[in-house]
């Protein structure tokens, strides 16, 4: 179960023990539950490993599809995986620093990834 359909299961919960749970509040319910929903994904590499770090390049799916950032980083939606975080984004895999580079003469590296996931 994603977090959302938890925290429906515990309202039909506990409108069900208050005894306030109508009809009505059930289908709607069963309804939130079942409906079909996508993940959209947000890929950020930033600076540095913090979340407060500047981001230097993005990719977002949304509905599986890409959506291009953009072309002005000054008018993408985040400027920091912060700023994602704090938009609703969850964070899926923080930056691998056994994948990073050991220098700029070592350009093998992935640099400082954040993945972020959105349920729509």
């Amino acid at each position: 179960m994603t977090p959302e359909q938890s925290a429906i299961a515990a309202q039909l919960e506990g409108e069900r023990a208050a005894g306030t749970l109508s009809a009505e509040g059930l289908r709607e319910g069963l309804a939130a539950l079942c409906a079909d929903r996508r993940q959209d994904l947000l890929y950020l590499h930033a600076t540095s490993t913090s979340p407060s770090s500047q981001i230097v390049a993005m990719t977002r799916v949304a509905g599986g599809k890409i959506v291009e950032p953009p072309a002005d980083p000054d008018d993408w939606p985040y400027q920091t995986p912060l700023d994602a975080i704090n938009d609703g984004w969850r964070v899926i895999a923080f930056p691998n620093t056994a994948l990073l580079a050991l220098s700029a003469d070592d350009p093998q590296g992935l640099g400082f990834e954040f993945i972020l996931e959105k349920w729509s």
